[in-house]
């Protein structure tokens, strides 16, 4: 089955949708602060819909769908349980900082405090390396998408890069981070309603609820596992390190919502309102990607999975509903980070190149040509994503092995216990990550665990280690004075 009027007619509407909330936002952004951090004015729920939304993309759907299909209820585990338990446990503690940062230093981008923390050396070190990390990150979402619009409508992958790229690129470009979160509101409802379609679709085709529970006893031995090899139960303490990092401020689209925030109790809320929808809605989300193997058997290839399944169960008008949704999560998440990194290279970046912008300021204008800018460059790598190890090599072991390594001095540096790293132990630590992940790529070691935990571990044993050595030094006066603040 292909995708008739009434789904195409759904696809227009989202696609408008999403384009006239950020010609409102336009409209709303009368400054740059409007534009990077809403004036620090986003609700606590918003804000939590959107933490929790920026989170998804077309990858879920189509290499997390390949995952689920192949090794089960593991994926749950590794991925959004971990995510679920470190936003809820950390909910306390680095939302607050965030907010505070923004109070007490104004600051826009994520990084802009560390000229202080550390130096501006070790800023523009963690800088250029989580911009070059993005571009790879958001190039694979971009792809994602594109291969199931080519599941669904035979589409050229190039061609859907192009739609999907063309349409955020609009939005996120005039509106900013408003027409950002306004759009993940929307994007995670039409999530929410598609996603139950397609669970009451699947229940219905294996016989009601009872058919659901009853499923894991037909699929292929170790799906109903919580750990499935290489899925093991180190790798996914792997990715909880990892998406504590990560989900915490190490990405920094994610860092944005809790420094948006109006205060500390609207942040620390956001945080566990986005950690329990990790804990509950994967549970549903993903039981048509479980159940794929009794309903599409022996599939060539199971990242096709969950577009052949809409394809398979759903009547027009609905399976255009699920791929405006499978669009949601991936623009959602692609244009919080583009509105991040846009930050990023405004406040920290561009200044530093041209230093007479620094006393005129950033004006719109140029944020939104450095917008524009940085989603073209993902849009271009997403066409050669098959060069980088597909979309799950990305994600997974790019993307995954990377983030710890930038993560860990911006987070850890906010700590007391931490305030003797300085900035040699800062970018020690960050080069001792790369090099690990330089070695792993050489010599590929036979446990994915060891692959995605080397750089991580590296860069926290070398900053951990620094502090210890350091602990008889004394703390310099503007690091005491900001860590103090953030009590």
């Amino acid at each position: 089955m292909q995708l008739g009027n009434s789904d195409y007619l759904v696809i227009l509407m989202f696609f408008l949708a999403m384009i006239l909330i950020g010609l409102w936002s336009w409209i709303r952004n009368r400054t740059i602060e409007d534009y990077f951090v809403a004036g620090g004015k986003i609700p606590w729920w918003l804000s939590g819909v959107s933490h929790h939304v920026s989170g998804y993309s077309g990858a879920v759907f189509v290499a997390y769908a390949g995952l689920a299909y192949t090794h089960g209820f593991s994926l749950y585990i590794w991925w959004a349980f971990t995510i679920g338990i470190s936003v809820i446990l950390s909910a306390r503690l680095f939302p607050v900082l965030w907010v505070r940062l923004r109070r007490k230093y104004m600051i826009q981008s994520p990084l802009e405090y560390l000229v202080n923390r550390y130096n501006l050396l070790t800023q523009q070190i963690i800088a250029w390396s989580g911009v070059i990390l993005k571009l790879f990150d958001v190039a694979a979402k971009w792809a994602a998408i594109a291969i199931l619009l080519n599941i669904f409508t035979g589409m050229p992958v190039i061609t859907g890069i192009m739609i999907a790229g063309g349409v955020s690129i609009i939005y996120v470009t005039f509106g900013g981070l408003w027409a950002v979160i306004l759009t993940d509101f929307v994007q995670f409802v039409v999530q929410l309603v598609a996603g139950l379609v397609m669970f009451s679709a699947v229940m219905v085709h294996l016989g009601g609820a009872g058919g659901v529970t009853g499923m894991w006893e037909l699929l292929p031995e170790g799906h109903g596992s919580p750990f499935n090899e290489p899925y093991t139960f180190w790798f996914a303490l792997t990715f909880l390190f990892i998406n504590f990092l990560s989900y915490n401020g190490g990405t920094w689209n994610l860092a944005t919502r809790y420094i948006s925030s109006p205060n500390e109790r609207h942040s620390s809320r956001a945080a566990y309102l986005s950690g329990a929808l990790y804990l509950v809605w994967p549970l549903i989300l993903f039981v048509p990607m479980w159940a794929a193997p009794l309903l599409l058997p022996e599939l060539d290839d199971p990242t096709r999975s969950y577009g052949l399944l809409t394809l398979h169960l759903l009547p027009g008008g609905l399976i255009g509903l699920v791929l405006a949704s499978l669009f949601a999560s991936t623009m959602s998440m692609t244009s919080s980070d583009i509105n991040t990194i846009s930050a990023v290279i405004s406040r920290d970046i561009l200044p530093l190149v041209m230093p007479g912008i620094r006393a005129k300021g950033i004006s719109l204008r140029i944020a939104r040509i450095i917008t524009f800018s940085f989603t073209l460059i993902t849009i271009v790598i997403a066409s050669q994503h098959e060069h980088f190890g597909g979309v799950l090599g990305l994600i997974v072991t790019w993307f995954g092995a990377l983030v710890g390594p930038v993560a860990v001095p911006m987070l850890f540096g906010m700590l007391p216990l931490f305030a003797r790293c300085g900035p040699a132990i800062a970018i020690a630590s960050i080069a001792g990550g790369f090099l690990a992940f330089a070695i792993t790529r050489v010599f590929p070691p036979e446990s994915l665990a060891l692959t995605v935990a080397m750089p991580v571990a590296v860069t926290s044993v070398i900053y951990a280690g620094g502090a210890l050595l350091a602990r008889k030094k004394s703390i310099p006066p503007e690091v005491s004075s900001l860590i103090d603040s953030l009590r």
